[in-house]
């Protein structure tokens, strides 16, 4: 088994824009038709949906879930919190890109990390945060 992350490649825009639109989805559906439309459509790219959602949770995790301040960057906390985040984002991206990942890994996976989100902050915010930093072309890759 793999001991070292690989580095997950630079997302475009334009797939951040989608992985948060599918995490939006699946954090407010109430089951109307229309959401019950929307989420199918993105369904029906199971594997590829998969994949795109393991490396935004990788970048998610890494760049807006546990940024740490610069002051604090050389504490053995922060240490610990980047052993942490890399442990969780390599999982997740290898579970995201198993073979047979398809639909319900993205749910689950989208499931997880909508629970990181609401346990530090509020989940709309960070999609809020995301989808404004793609527009402005700022670089995402996480590590």
């Amino acid at each position: 088994m793999e001991t070292t992350s690989p580095k997950v490649p630079q997302l475009a825009p334009e797939q951040i824009l989608r992985a948060a639109d599918y995490v939006e989805l699946v954090w407010k559906e109430q089951g109307s038709e229309e959401e019950r439309a929307a989420l199918a459509e993105f369904h029906a790219d199971g594997p590829e949906l998969a994949r795109l959602i393991g490396e935004f949770g990788a970048l998610l995790l890494a760049d807006y879930l546990t940024v740490v301040p610069e002051e604090h960057a050389d504490c053995e906390s922060a240490y610990v919190l980047g052993q942490l985040v890399t442990v969780a984002s390599r999982y997740l991206k290898r579970w995201c890109l198993a073979s047979g990942a398809g639909a319900h890994t993205a749910w689950i996976a989208a499931g997880f990390l909508i629970e990181c989100m609401q346990e530090v902050d509020q989940v709309h915010q960070f999609l809020c945060d995301i989808r404004g930093d793609a527009h402005a072309g700022q670089p995402a890759a996480a590590a």
